[in-house]
């Protein structure tokens, strides 16, 4: 399909907003810009000279590296603006006077002298209100003409599912008939955001995948997300399934993907004008969690998938919780092609969104 078409258009809820097709496209380009990488070839011509503005509420490694590198070696700049030592963007109701700045403003300032917008926020920058992260996101696209990126909110992981079917594809050249399961895994932490596992049962189910959603009661996920998922699988002649047991998902799977994440009951609560009227319960959260500390992916739950199967998680995982080193570092892990082909994924919609000369 022509290119033309992704010029400009924000990268937020791409799960939804994007189409298979274009998913296909982006993906077969992101496969071309990694073989090219690989074989030394020079793609500094496809963003000579352009300016991507990083915004991270939130600690990264995976994310940032790769926007970073990604962005020079398509030949523009990345320039980081970290909220905290630049006035912090906050929305109407949340300013703090000669801390924060209105995003209105903020927006059509960077939108005068800049080519692209990537932000990443979640959890306590958003006051645990979920939705919040990715309506601020949304309020900076309302102000600017340049693309808006989505590298993390309290909703969706857009990046990083984009990665994880460059992966699928590589490892299975195909997503029809495959079964992918994603799965809640115990962590010792509650800070934890939905973006990952909601990406990742949209983003299958999208492209073509028999999908399997495995999770404690209490730990389901956003039902406008999963009536999404239930489109999808029925566009698509496929099949999308939800169950409280990691083993009977785990079966005959062609790909796990055990990740914890937060309860939307323990959420703070929002009144029409973003406010939280109540507080995040993360203890109530914690108990919770501890109730679930049987659901780790080790050996034993890993010989229930095929044997040409595959371990997949975003990272950082944390191991003896989520997953034993067994799994993590042995023959059926890609987690590692996964966090690499970060680097494509972000270079691929980069060059689309600002208008690459590929």
């Amino acid at each position: 399909m022509k290119t033309d078409s992704f010029k400009g258009r924000d990268w937020i809820d791409a799960e939804i907003d994007y189409t298979g097709e274009e998913w296909e496209t982006l993906i077969d380009i992101a496969l071309d810009l990694k073989k090219g990488f690989l074989l030394g070839e020079d793609h500094t011509h496809i963003l000579r000279n352009k300016t991507l503005y990083l915004m991270f509420f939130n600690q990264s490694l995976r994310t940032r590296s790769t926007f970073e590198v990604g962005i020079q070696q398509l030949g523009g700049f990345a320039c980081n603006l970290e909220p905290g030592k630049t006035y912090t963007p906050a929305r109407k109701g949340f300013e703090i006077p000669y801390k924060t700045e209105r995003i209105s403003d903020v927006a059509r300032v960077l939108d005068r002298t800049g080519d692209a917008l990537a932000i990443r926020m979640y959890g306590e920058p958003a006051h645990w209100i979920y939705g919040f992260a990715n309506a601020t996101i949304k309020e900076f696209a309302e102000y600017m003409k340049i693309p808006v990126i989505n590298m993390e909110c309290d909703k969706f992981h857009p990046t990083q599912a984009l990665a994880d079917m460059i992966t699928i594809k590589e490892k299975f050249g195909r997503f029809k008939g495959l079964k992918f399961v994603m799965s809640w895994a115990y962590s010792g932490s509650t800070h934890k955001p939905l973006a990952v596992p909601q990406s990742l049962v949209l983003a299958p189910t999208k492209m073509g995948m028999d999908v399997v959603l495995a999770r404690p009661k209490g730990l389901e996920l956003d039902p406008e997300v999963i009536n999404y998922c239930k489109k999808f699988a029925k566009q698509n002649g496929t099949s999308f399934e939800e169950t409280d047991s990691m083993e009977d998902a785990f079966r005959d799977a062609d790909i796990v993907y055990p990740k914890s994440w937060g309860s939307l009951g323990y959420f703070a609560r929002a009144d029409k004008t973003g406010k939280g009227m109540k507080k995040a319960n993360l203890d109530g959260m914690k108990e919770l969690f501890e109730e679930n500390k049987n659901w780790i992916c080790d050996k034993k739950k890993l010989s229930l998938i095929k044997k040409s199967g595959i371990y997949m998680h975003c990272l950082p995982a944390d191991r003896g919780m989520e997953v034993t080193d067994e799994v993590i570092d042995g023959p059926q892990s890609v987690v590692f092609d996964e966090a690499e082909n970060r680097l494509h994924a972000h270079k691929a919609i980069m060059a689309l969104t600002m208008g690459g000369r590929l």
